[in-house]
């Protein structure tokens, strides 16, 4: 899906975008689509720039609500499993989005901008293959309980160090921005959701209510 979307709904011009230099950074990897190493170097500043600490946003405040941001349920942990057996001793990968803070600011017809702190508890189970592992998640933007109007998929590569088990750690994003027609429309029109990538089997686990997370030897004690 375009990062850069636009559609008309009951008379309201929506779009969400990146920064500038994110938007730029995505042209180049369209143009360079056929290197892969390029496609790959491109694909990691894109990402920087919306992780990029650097950024702030504009010292405004937001003249009415923000957008509502959370984490999709059936994509809030991430558990993968040897041979598919659910037990603490066939453990591979785990993951889990504990939690978002998030600000917002705009003023008359300017767009909203976003930023968030999502933080990550990840783990390192008795069967998984080396100390490695890139974790994949993803942010969307949506109309209120409808449309998703531009989603953006991130790498989160971790590296155990040896006989670690758990990793916390927090990203900060501030490149979302979401323009506006007029001053009617405030950030209550629309969700920011944040998610693990996740196949199918992983999300029905996560529908069912069950929960695992590998607890370190230190942890049992």
């Amino acid at each position: 899906m375009s990062v850069v979307l636009r559609r008309i709904l009951a008379g309201v011009c929506l779009g969400v975008f990146l920064n500038a230099g994110a938007m730029a950074a995505l042209a180049q990897q369209q143009q360079g689509a056929d290197d892969d190493s390029d496609t790959a170097a491109k694909k990691a500043k894109k990402d920087e720039e919306w992780g990029d600490r650097s950024l702030r946003l504009k010292a405004v405040k937001a003249e009415g609500p923000c957008p509502y941001v959370k984490v999709l349920y059936d994509a809030a942990r991430y558990h993968e499993f040897k041979d598919d057996k659910e037990t603490t001793s066939a453990a591979q990968w785990t993951g889990e989005i504990n939690g978002i803070e998030s600000e917002c600011a705009y003023k008359g017809t300017d767009p909203i901008q976003v930023g968030m702190d999502i933080s990550f508890s990840l783990g390192r189970g008795p069967q998984a293959d080396g100390q490695t592992k890139v974790y994949k998640y993803w942010v969307a933007v949506t109309e209120r309980d409808s449309a998703v109007l531009a989603k953006q998929e991130f790498e989160l590569p971790v590296t155990f160090a040896p006989g670690q088990d758990r990793v916390d750690l927090n990203t900060r994003l501030q490149g979302i921005y979401i323009p506006r027609k007029d001053i009617s429309v405030s950030g209550s029109n629309f969700e920011v959701l944040v998610g693990f990538e996740v196949t199918p089997q992983m999300a029905a686990f996560n529908r069912e209510g069950k929960h695992f997370r590998y607890v370190t030897n230190a942890e049992q004690k």
